[in-house]
């Protein structure tokens, strides 16, 4: 008993400091997620021995943001907070627990709202007048906040909007959310960035920050939004359900809060979660959950409060999707690209369903930019995405031990001086036979996304190369089963499975091959287009190689006014497009008129220091350059960048040498196209995004095969956007330009294939 007393105790004074902090302060230093476990053993804790209850304890009041520094309001009626579900499991016992408090065989259905992470508000409307905004406080009385809430356009200053809506009654007393968007949020971390000043941390502290100003002028420049979803108090009011009052909100001329759903039960809602939890991420805001409540009001009433919890209405948490831990040290990482990643190692937490101890810090620009130190603690995001990254750090939990990180001047894999390329925020490791590089090519080769070589994981790669069996991604397919006498862990079945995967994988379709390169900027849909457009591998060889050349000889005739002093931007500017014509030059010139003369106004601020210059030699090798690369740019949705990356990956010799071997040791070069079996999605474009059931160049196959088009990136033209698991911007962006969504299923049902 003594060992339960000492660690309540302890807990009621760490959550007290961490409010204070979170609250008054606006500066925490833990996660969300990290202070409701601490709260909820609190709570398990006093129930298992309620004479551990103390009249102090964070579980016998509703949590306070008040601040000394402003005004207080009262409220008309308690603003309560919401208890929190974990699981379906809980919620069923959650309506359980309701049900024996109301008439057998009662009908609950149920209202589902977005959980808004920002800053509760409550809003008084006198005659449809707005006269005062407050905080909600310690859910008694608030903050004054009036006249920064008047800053917010989304806050209506009086109701009705328009004249064809409802009156507004005497007296209306709503709540609602204030916070950042999350566009916004990036807009103004840009901002924070470009005047030198660190990024803020989470949009939410930012805006709770930003209400609380004295100066309302301050407020009047942060990009806030309000979103309303709750109607408090009022006179005259008419209103019986949850449904109806979002409706008379809207019809008011609130921003009520969206993608709000009516369920006639909870297992209609349950089974809906999942789908909630997927798509958070392409709402325009943070949500760590959704909130349920009783639709009916007349129920709600008469289940009541217990503690500082209305029974009618609970909160349903997702996994967290943050966390904080701290920064032991920063590992670094090289590509197969020769690309340098910072790799934060950090104290293992647990985030977004799983435990991570490794986490992408970007580039060194940004940690500069950011001022995360070694030993800092830091927030960790896992949104969805594969890989977790760290966020910011938490600079008002630093004791003085942190230390700064610097980026390396030389590989640490091979010890070759890095590069950083002009214009570049990332440094990169020139070192084609940098023995890192190296292997991350073979592990990106053989990987699913790529060649689909069951059996060979990065165990196996870095034992054969090792042993000296493999050097580049040729070497795989000359494996003999005498190769792997003697290596640990394979026995003779082993050995024949592998070798029969590698066999396999020689007759893969060169859409595939070409993704599995590396080529930088090539994926599964640029390689489909490649070979749909272009055709065989040898015309790839064979462009590219006849690109380079033209390429050399512009340089030699540029080479001249390359080498002149460049007097001011316009000269320099010049210089860039000489120094980058495949990119700069060549797609202007595809069908130009009169190019010679074009040509001259593009130099004219070199030209002008030369005025003796000859340009009739630059503008043939030009043409020639043009001429050379035309089957390329005009490959639609290329675009010249990627011209470039494609014909200096084929005209290398290396990757020359590379391509013969493969082509020796017998791996399928030539393009075999699908016959059509179907006409079902004929007219129509697809994006996909995410994790499907199946590789997704499969997908995009059985799309081709049965008429479709598959294309890289969403647009008006779009007809569909695939959505599969961790869906990323694509989705976003679908929703953006309203383009209609459909599942992997729906996909396989409009052709037929389920």
């Amino acid at each position: 008993m003594h060992e339960h007393a000492a660690r309540a105790r302890w807990l009621r004074e760490t959550l007290h400091a961490h409010a204070y902090r979170y609250y008054v302060l606006h500066a925490p230093i833990i996660s969300d997620a990290e202070y409701d476990r601490l709260y909820h053993e609190l709570v398990a804790l006093e129930e298992a021995y309620p004479e551990l209850r103390t009249l102090d304890s964070p579980t016998q009041r509703v949590g306070s943001d008040l601040s000394e520094e402003l005004a207080k309001v009262a409220h008309p009626v308690a603003i309560l907070s919401l208890s929190n579900c974990f699981s379906v499991e809980e919620l069923q016992r959650w309506e359980e627990r309701n049900r024996r408090l109301l008439a057998e065989g009662v009908t609950l259905s149920y209202v589902l709202e977005p959980k808004l992470d920002g800053l509760s508000v409550v809003l008084t409307y006198l005659n449809g007048v707005l006269t005062t905004a407050a905080t909600r406080g310690n859910g008694e009385q608030g903050d004054d906040v009036t006249a920064n809430i008047r800053t917010i356009p989304s806050v209506p200053l009086r109701v009705p909007v328009t004249p064809d809506a409802p009156p507004a009654p005497p007296r209306l007393v709503v709540r609602g959310e204030v916070l950042i968007l999350k566009e916004a949020f990036a807009r103004l971390n840009e901002a924070q960035v470009a005047r030198g000043l660190p990024p803020y941390v989470n949009a939410r502290n930012t805006a709770s920050g930003s209400l609380k100003q004295k100066d309302a002028r301050i407020t009047a420049q942060r990009p806030l939004t309000a979103y309303v979803y709750d109607v408090v108090d009022g006179d005259g009011l008419t209103l019986d359900n949850e449904w109806d009052s979002l409706a008379y909100l809207r019809a008011l001329g609130f921003l009520v809060v969206p993608n709000a759903a009516l369920y006639p039960s909870l297992d209609a809602l349950a089974a809906e979660l999942p789908r909630w939890e997927r798509d958070r991420h392409a709402l325009p805001f943070e949500v760590d959950g959704v909130v349920i409540k009783v639709n009916d009001w007349a129920q709600r009433r008469e289940l009541g409060v217990v503690g500082k919890d209305p029974r009618g209405a609970t909160a349903y948490k997702f996994p967290a999707e943050e966390a904080v831990t701290q920064l032991l040290d920063v590992q670094v990482n090289v590509g197969r690209t020769g690309k340098v990643t910072p790799t934060a190692v950090l104290a293992p937490v647990f985030v977004s369903g799983v435990t991570v101890s490794n986490a992408s810090l970007h580039n060194y620009d940004l940690i500069a930019q950011m001022d995360i130190r070694k030993g800092d603690r830091v927030v960790v995001k896992r949104s969805g995405e594969v890989i977790p990254y760290v966020v910011g750090a938490l600079i008002e939990a630093r004791d003085g031990s942190e230390m700064p990180i610097t980026p390396p001047t030389h590989c640490p894999y091979c010890g070759t001086p890095l590069e950083r390329p002009q214009g570049a925020v990332d440094l990169f490791c020139p070192n084609v036979r940098c023995p890192e590089r190296v292997y991350r090519g073979l592990e990106f080769f053989v990987s699913r996304a790529a060649m689909d070589i069951e059996g060979m994981g990065a165990q196996t790669i870095k034992q054969l190369i090792a042993a000296g069996l493999v050097a580049d991604e040729a070497d795989i397919f000359t494996l003999r089963p005498e190769h792997f006498e003697g290596l640990e862990g394979f026995a003779e079945k082993k050995t024949q499975n592998l070798l029969n995967a590698i066999a396999a994988a020689k007759a893969r379709p060169l859409p595939q091959l070409l993704a599995a390169l590396g080529i930088d900027g090539v994926g599964a849909v640029v390689a489909n287009t490649l070979v749909q457009q272009v055709g065989t591998l040898d015309v790839l060889l064979e462009l590219a190689a006849r690109t380079k050349h033209a390429e050399v000889a512009f340089a030699a005739a540029a080479r001249p006014l390359l080498e002149l002093p460049a007097e001011n931007e316009d000269a320099q500017k010049a210089q860039a497009r000489l120094r980058d014509p495949l990119v700069e030059l060549a797609p202007r010139f595809l069908d130009a008129q009169d190019s010679e003369k074009r040509l001259a106004r593009l130099l004219k601020p070199l030209l002008a220091q030369v005025p003796a210059f000859d340009l009739a030699p630059l503008h043939a090798t030009l043409l020639n350059l043009t001429e050379a690369a035309r089957p390329l740019l005009s490959v639609s949705g290329l675009g010249a960048v990627l011209t470039r990356s494609i014909v200096a990956w084929f005209a290398d010799d290396r990757n020359r040498t590379l391509l013969a071997k493969m082509r020796a040791a017998g791996v399928q070069m030539q393009p075999s196209q699908p016959a059509p079996v179907g006409g079902a999605l004929a007219g129509l474009t697809f994006v996909l995004t995410g994790t499907m059931s199946v590789p997704r160049d499969q997908l995009e196959a059985l799309i081709v095969a049965h008429g479709g088009k598959v294309s890289g990136s969403v647009s008006k033209k779009t007809s569909y956007v695939v959505v599969g698991e961790a869906a990323g911007s694509k989705l976003d962006k679908a929703l953006a330009l309203g383009v209609p969504t459909i599942s992997e299923a729906e996909l396989r049902q409009k052709i037929g294939d389920v």
